[in-house]
């Protein structure tokens, strides 16, 4: 497996070695001494997936602690512009983001850790998958705009379809007011 670090200290992606023939293809997506060799946690204690159409934007979800919550994202058909933003408050990349584009023919994922607003848009029909380090706990649930004009992400698409309750959340300076 490849291992790609980005400029965020933590915020890694993960090429693995597709084996394809006339029958289909084969891959591994988890391997425990790799992940430990990187420093990742290695207990996963809940799986999360999703469907979304062309254009769906969701995010730019987190939970605070005592929940907060470190992913292994992947598509597992389709493909996504994956968005990792820093609110580590001590971080040097604090409020920088990162961007994956995740596709179902690569097989790459994430690890996005905790600390992290996290979103993505569907560029084509995608079934999302991810692995989570903590149980959700809708009382630790917050989120950033996904529009908020101090990140300024270029999602790369026009007119995203958005959930309502996606619409309501608030600025980074709104939810953090010393950012």
């Amino acid at each position: 497996m490849q291992v790609r670090q980005t400029a965020i200290e933590g915020l890694i992606e993960l090429i693995p070695r597709v084996f394809e023939d006339e029958r289909g293809h084969f891959f591994e997506s988890y391997n425990k001494p790799l992940f430990v060799s990187l420093g990742l946690p290695m207990e996963f204690v809940q799986d999360n997936q999703s469907f979304s159409v062309k254009g769906v934007l969701r995010g730019l979800h987190m939970q605070n602690a005592p929940f907060a919550q470190g992913k292994l994202v992947r598509v597992i058909t389709g493909q996504v512009l994956d968005v990792a933003v820093d609110l580590r408050p001590d971080s040097p990349t604090f409020g920088q983001y990162e961007t994956f584009l995740l596709d179902a023919k690569l097989a790459n994922m994430a690890y996005i850790p905790e600390g992290f607003a996290h979103g993505f848009v569907a560029l084509e029909d995608s079934v999302f998958s991810y692995k989570c380090t903590n149980i959700y706990n809708k009382a630790s649930e917050s989120g950033i705009i996904w529009n908020d004009p101090d990140l300024n992400i270029n999602w790369g698409v026009e007119n995203p379809i958005v959930s309502e309750k996606d619409q309501e959340l608030k600025t980074l300076r709104e939810v953090l007011p010393e950012a």
